[in-house]
């Protein structure tokens, strides 16, 4: 009867699909393309055995990567299909992967859209990174007798409290899944009380991200642009927190140092970019390619595809998302080139990962933009603690590595036969 309901409000909701993709695409034009695929129809094909994940937008695809590299070495003889719902997850996607994989939209969780993506590919197994849980989807794969596994799951406190209000349609999804993988134990508890029977604890596939040597080098690159100047990068930002910082750095001038803004969405860019020229300060673009000229306090990071070059290029980075109750954005891949980190109060999406790396003196914690900036310009004044905590944040980030390959096994070991 849950799920009934569940289905009609999602009837309901189908005609407003069209309103609400135009209204997103006065920012992100990419909306309105392959829009059939949001609806189970489909013009790609796949020619062999399919096995499907799904990573919802940028973080979930690049937290996917070790786990495609394997899954495409371990079995050539199937096509692997990785499905988005964001045209920023889609083009991560394409630039980590390229012809690798078959890429497409996940369907709205309409019954007659997930029927359509099912028989169109015939996945032999389907694979959910992280917490993105759809009761239609997770029944039409029951029907079909496609096996279902959560993984790299996470459930904050938050998000428990918001599934328990939907226990009826919660408790029978997750008992459905054919297994599931926690990063922590704390998510694995929550998820346990919700009404999954059982969760096994592999870690976090993100600490298994390494850094492509090309983004290492693109790094020495971007630094080689930057000048000698000492450089804070501000990643992974989102709406609300550059005014912030931007305050912040008006409070307490960096100096000489440049400040590197990279927003966590590219169609926020020209928005950062008009609210920094606002605030009178001097800034270039990443996109140009050129130099930063000596004048620039502020470089724009309007590019895609280079966090770890931006990380490898920096001697300080604040991540994101951590200033405002967002949840912060994932900090492992600032610690595994040896970044020192600083993060804001805000980091219950990554909890015990940026707890673990405060404890080990890979990260500092601050208590909202003024400290932040604070803290940052005396690590740029202080070499041996920015020495201490680049090594501190290279072990923390080798020492959790091996999620990628439990996972494999995990999945292999509940699918048997329907991947060999």
């Amino acid at each position: 009867m849950a799920r009934a309901l569940y289905t009609l409000l999602v009837w309901a909701l189908l005609p407003l699909i069209p309103l609400r993709l135009a209204w997103r695409a006065r920012r992100q034009p990419e909306y309105l393309e392959h829009i059939g695929e949001r609806f189970g129809r489909y013009r790609i094909e796949a020619r062999r055995p399919v096995i499907w994940l799904h990573a919802v937008s940028v973080g979930e695809t690049r937290a996917a990567q070790p786990l495609v590299q394997r899954l495409l070495a371990r079995h050539p003889d199937h096509d692997l299909l990785l499905t988005h719902m964001t045209p920023t997850g889609r083009q991560t996607g394409a630039d980590l992967f390229g012809e690798r994989v078959l890429r497409a939209y996940l369907p709205y969780d309409d019954p007659f859209a997930v029927g359509r993506f099912l028989r169109h590919f015939r996945p032999r197994a389907g694979v959910i990174l992280e917490t993105e849980l759809w009761p239609n989807l997770a029944a039409g794969c029951r029907e079909r007798g496609v096996p279902l596994v959560l993984v790299n799951a996470r459930m904050s406190e938050r998000s428990a409290r918001g599934y328990a209000r939907v226990a009826a349609l919660t408790r029978p999804l997750l008992r459905g899944l054919a297994a599931i993988a926690a990063q922590t134990e704390a998510d694995a508890r929550r998820l346990r009380d919700l009404g999954a029977p059982e969760v096994a604890v592999l870690g976090n596939l993100k600490f298994d991200l390494l850094p492509p040597p090309a983004q290492v080098e693109a790094g020495a690159a971007l630094r080689r642009l930057f000048g000698a100047r000492p450089v804070l990068l501000c990643a992974s930002t989102r709406e609300g927190e550059e005014a912030l910082i931007l305050d912040a750095l008006a409070d307490a001038p960096a100096g000489d140092a440049l400040v590197v803004l990279v927003p966590r969405h590219p169609q926020r860019f020209d928005e950062v970019a008009r609210l920094i020229a606002a605030k009178g300060l001097r800034m270039q673009r990443r996109s140009t390619g050129e130099a930063v000229a000596a004048g620039t306090q502020i470089l724009l990071g309007d590019s895609m595809g280079e966090l770890f070059a931006y990380y490898a290029a920096c001697d300080v980075a604040f991540v994101g998302g951590s200033l405002l109750p967002l949840g912060g954005q994932n900090l492992i891949e600032a610690c595994a080139v040896g970044a020192p980190v600083l993060i804001g109060p805000h980091t219950f999406n990554f909890a015990e990962a940026a707890d673990q790396a405060v404890a080990c003196g890979a990260a500092l914690r601050t208590a909202d933009a003024q400290a932040m900036v604070a803290q940052a310009l005396a690590l740029l004044a202080d070499a041996p603690a920015r020495a201490r905590m680049s090594e501190a944040g290279r072990a923390f980030a080798a020492a959790h590595r091996g999620a990628a390959d439990r996972t494999v096994e995990l999945i292999e070991a509940i699918l048997g036969s329907r991947v060999e």
